[in-house]
């Protein structure tokens, strides 16, 4: 009897056991699943069919206006108050200055997860899987998001509009029913792509990168994504292309060759323009510097990295940069540093409009809110004609604690007056010239013949040290700062 009991209790210890090897299991899976967009099944009813949203995905929600009598005034949460898409500014509609975008990925697949946390967002469309049948609910969901708040540009991710399939060929048929669906509602509604990118980021397979992974494996299976994922935005009608190298870079030199990883990437890039030109695609194609975050260093730096790296490998004529504010604090500079830099050189092709925070060291992603900072930014954009064919992409998330449906829309309604705001700022202080005229002061020895010799460069050191001596010790002129500090916030 004693000997049948231990036995008993063996075989339940080892029932156990088994049940907790399954759990591990499927909870790695789970956890790639939802890491790499893979697709699951869909839920189904008592009768075995796929549920289908009936209604609205926003009820209550009201197509959002510019409050013509109210304007700043209103108190209306969903209501724009600087924002007025057909008022000209200096010859030029708002949405035609401004070119807002709706980012899919932190819209409509922002879960307000974070290291620390679970996931806090349930959007009431979702149905707790990654399935096709999801991915073509959150399309229509975005379509009307799209309609309801005013915005006719949209961007997105491959692997963020359709699951990843167990191979590239059902990856790529998961993309295509969603991209037919997208085209559908781009012809019923007048919305299109500002632009497409393929995600080559968050995969176990680009761990050590894509173009820059030590694998030709994974060089290759980027290159075949990066071929869809054109494709598909070309189909859509986009205007734009974009490489984020999130994994483009290192965690330590010990175990990388530098040079051979930088060379790869340039021939990554190159073969993307031979592929771009093969399809007809005319859209632009796009880089967006980063310093690090995932990796320790990016190799996309910051806007002046970026641009040498493309000198020097004989691209600089094929790409154009995507300014991503929040980046842009984080190597160290300015979001209208980085704007001024890749507009002086004709570089200047998208803003992803978002904001840091200062006490934070990493890419918080937030909705635009500092007038200060959208008046330098519309500023930079003024002076360089416009932002066509980029826009403004609010690549920004809610945050974690915003759960609510109107949240969502809030968000965007501050995100679009921030900028509107800054727009008619900026119009008003170009109009004015009082800056202009402080900046030309400063410059205004050059405006003699040897400072237009300076510039031709037809002048040599010698001939300037003749100058010297004879003009002696050059006064000193006041840099004016705290009157251009001045007159900027009165404009605010």
């Amino acid at each position: 009897m004693l000997a049948t009991m231990k036995t008993a209790r063996l075989l339940l210890l080892l029932f156990f056991f088994c049940l907790c090897l399954l759990h591990v299991a499927v909870s790695e899976d789970e956890i790639i699943a939802d890491r790499t967009c893979r697709a699951e099944p869909g839920l189904e009813s008592d009768f075995g069919i796929q549920k289908e949203w009936e209604g609205e995905f926003f009820p209550g929600i009201p197509k959002i206006k510019y409050e013509v009598f109210q304007g700043p005034l209103s108190k209306n949460p969903l209501a724009f108050k600087w924002y007025n898409a057909e008022e000209e500014i200096l010859g030029k509609k708002m949405k035609d200055w401004l070119r807002f975008s709706v980012a899919f990925w932190h819209t409509f697949r922002g879960s307000g997860a974070d290291p620390f946390g679970a996931p806090t967002k349930n959007w009431p469309w979702e149905d707790g899987t990654n399935s096709l049948a999801m991915a073509l609910r959150r399309m229509k969901a975005n379509f009307e998001f799209l309609t309801k708040l005013g915005v006719e540009l949209w961007c997105f991710h491959d692997r963020d509009i359709a699951p990843d399939g167990k191979t590239l060929m059902e990856s790529n048929a998961n993309l295509d029913a969603v991209v037919a669906l997208a085209k559908q509602l781009q012809e019923e509604t007048g919305i299109h792509t500002l632009w497409g990118t393929a995600q080559l980021f968050m995969h176990p397979r680009y761990m050590h990168g894509a173009s820059t992974s030590p694998d030709v494996h994974v060089y290759a299976y980027a290159a075949a994504q990066v071929k869809k994922a054109m494709e598909v935005t070309h189909e859509l009608g986009g205007e734009n292309f974009v490489f984020w190298g999130g994994r483009e870079g290192y965690q330590t030199l010990l175990n990388t060759d530098l040079k051979k990883e930088l060379d790869h990437m340039a021939k990554f890039l190159q073969a993307a323009v031979n592929w771009k030109k093969t399809i007809g695609f005319n859209g632009t194609l796009l880089i967006e510097p980063k310093p690090q975050e995932p990796t320790k260093h990016q190799y996309d730096w910051d806007a002046a990295t970026t641009m040498g790296f493309l000198q020097r490998y004989g691209l600089a004529g094929e790409f154009k940069l995507n300014i991503e504010c929040n980046h842009a604090t984080l190597s160290g500079h300015s979001c209208h540093h980085e704007l001024e830099m890749t507009r002086i050189y004709g570089m200047l092709g998208n803003i992803d409009a978002n904001s840091g925070d200062a006490q934070t060291g990493w890419d918080t992603d937030q909705f635009p809110t500092d007038i200060g900072e959208a008046t330098l930014i519309m500023l930079t954009v003024i002076k360089n004609g416009g932002l066509a064919p980029g826009g403004f992409n609010f690549d920004a998330k809610l945050r974690r604690e915003s759960v609510d449906v109107e949240d969502l829309f809030i968000a965007h309604i501050s995100g679009m007056d921030t900028l509107a705001r800054g727009l008619r700022n900026a119009a008003k202080l170009l109009q004015d010239g009082i800056m202009s005229e402080l900046v030309a002061k400063r410059y205004e020895t050059f405006n003699s013949k040897l400072g237009a010799l300076i510039e031709e460069g037809e002048v040599s050191f010698e001939e300037l040290e003749k100058k010297v001596h004879e003009w002696g010790e050059p006064p000193l002129s006041s840099g004016k700062q705290e009157l251009a500090e001045m007159i900027f916030q009165s404009y605010l």
